[in-house]
């Protein structure tokens, strides 16, 4: 299985995408990894972390652009063609790599997978799906910021990729599907969730109805649909809640000697929850509807991040998620 890997696409690119391209190749018997980028920063940076030149199981393909986070990703796109992100879609698409990951630019990403890859049969957008914990697993949001306008129709490819996705992939027997909204009745929201509602309702999933924002961490649902502008608001603000708690705690625990000692004895509680918090666990996020394996890596991914990410590709190509979504979307 070969996988592409941006190596040029992250904050701290490319030293953590490459230790995380050599950590998933200890880990992953079965995965070739394709480094794309520039060749020479890219063998300087296994020669500094102590790995030969060219390692078993690992290639280099040549790209002298990168997309910095400031470029509008449509002109990325057209006027960096030989980037490191845009190389990498390049071979997805023409066969030379079974999936590709990306810590990059996400516009520049979502702009080159659907030019390029093109999308699949009955889709019109793709989405981003994120995993979220809740108190005692776990629900797919999607779509997670890679689009920032949608129609009914859109938010209904994404139940359905979203269900298969989870069933699949997160082994949900039969997911739990639900629209993202101000209320639970289903008269709730504006035109756009309305109109969703009714499709979703009449699509052949487990739809159950619309959730609110309380509801997203308690065990009621399996896969969560909403726009991207919503989404992303969601995930990041979510994400940084979790930081902001786990700094709360802290604080507080130094404040005197017995809140110390109740620490040390929760030592390990503590460590689970940060576990199950913790973006560098859930690596990367699919991009679903585009005719190949796509995923996106948040951009200030730390090696183990990278190398969790590269196991999100490896598991998507094993369960052939692509042609289970376009027999999904035809049924519907």
């Amino acid at each position: 299985m070969k996988i592409a890997l941006d190596a040029m696409g992250g904050d701290s690119a490319p030293a953590s995408t490459i230790s995380g391209a050599l950590q998933a190749l200890k880990k992953y018997s079965d995965i070739e990894l394709i480094l794309v980028g520039d060749q020479a920063r890219i063998k300087k940076e296994l020669t500094n972390q102590g790995a030969p030149s060219v390692p078993d199981r690992l290639s280099i393909h040549h790209a002298s652009q990168v997309v910095e986070m400031s470029d509008s990703a449509i002109d990325a796109v057209r006027r960096k063609k030989d980037s490191s992100i845009s190389r990498a879609v390049e071979l997805l698409a023409d066969g030379g790599a079974d999936a590709l990951v990306s810590a990059g630019h996400t516009g520049a990403l979502v702009a080159a997978a659907t030019i390029r890859l093109r999308m699949l049969p009955g889709v019109d957008r793709p989405g981003i799906a994120a995993i979220m914990p809740t108190e005692n697993h776990f629900f797919l949001l999607l779509d997670a910021g890679a689009n920032v306008d949608s129609d009914p129709g859109h938010l209904l490819n994404f139940g359905i990729m979203g269900s298969v996705y989870s069933r699949e992939v997160l082994k949900f027997k039969n997911p739990r599907v639900g629209l993202m909204n101000i209320g639970s009745e289903a008269g709730k929201g504006n035109e756009l969730t309305k109109e969703a509602y009714k499709k979703l309702a009449a699509a052949p999933i487990n739809f159950i109805g619309n959730v609110e924002g309380h509801d997203l961490f308690a065990s009621g649902v399996d896969v969560v649909v909403c726009d991207g502008f919503v989404g992303n608001v969601l995930l990041k603000t979510s994400e940084s809640l979790a930081k902001a708690i786990s700094s709360w705690l802290k604080i507080e625990l130094k404040q005197n000697v017995v809140r110390l000692a109740g620490a040390m004895l929760a030592k390990s509680a503590f460590t689970a929850i940060r576990r199950r918090t913790n973006t560098e666990e859930y690596g990367g996020m699919p991009l679903l509807g585009v005719n190949g394996i796509c995923i996106k890596a948040h951009g200030n991914s730390s090696p183990k991040a990278i190398k969790n990410a590269i196991r999100v590709a490896r598991e998507a190509v094993a369960h052939k998620v692509n042609p289970l979504i376009v027999e999904a979307i035809a049924k519907a």
